[in-house]
């Protein structure tokens, strides 16, 4: 056995170098998809697991997936809205739980054939992805603006005023007092 060869000072390294690549150097398997494309990708994921899934569960799994993936449509038409994105992550994560149960009922019956175990196989593949598009909605969320606790639950945010509320604990300015630096005697009425 052979044991690992040494290198010693001024032996010769090979050095790997980096190959350019047309996207301006990066290598296309390290980086991130861009951001505008992350809802997209979503979306359109989602869309054909879901659309595959309709072919042996209808009704209510078609109803929740397709007004979930319309909220989506929603959130990637107005960048700058917090209360569209929320409103597709809370989406999405009220669909985690409708689908677990929906499967879970229907399972059963829909599974007596090829199309059937198929069908139940996208939906089954489209559930376990769902965490992960949350994960990636959910920093979407923070990127633009969103905050869990100056949300309610159904996204509608708070505005946050300049004004004071009734019940602020400073006092109220005195309006007879004088201000400094004017040197005016005060008078009396």
């Amino acid at each position: 056995m052979t044991s690992p060869r040494r290198y010693q000072a001024g032996a010769p390294v090979l050095r790997l170098r980096k190959l350019p690549f047309p996207c301006g150097g990066h290598t296309p398997f390290t980086d991130p998809l861009p951001a505008p494309l992350v809802p997209q990708v979503i979306l359109l994921v989602h869309w054909l697991l879901t659309t595959w899934g309709c072919m042996g569960f209808s009704g209510s799994y078609a109803w929740a997936n397709f007004t979930i993936l319309a909220l989506g449509v929603w959130a990637v038409a107005q960048r700058d809205s917090v209360d569209a994105i929320s409103m597709f992550l809370v989406g999405l994560l009220a669909t985690i739980l409708l689908d677990i149960i929906h499967i879970s009922v229907f399972y059963p019956v829909v599974a007596t054939s090829d199309s059937g175990r198929f069908s139940a196989g996208m939906a089954i593949l489209s559930l376990l992805l769902k965490p992960f598009s949350c994960f990636l909605v959910y920093h979407m969320y923070r990127e633009r603006g969103g905050h869990l606790l100056s949300h309610d639950f159904l996204g509608h945010s708070q505005e946050h005023s300049a004004y004071q509320t009734i019940e602020s604990p400073e006092p109220p300015a005195d309006p007879y007092a004088v201000p400094e630096g004017r040197g005016q005697a005060t008078r009396g009425y």
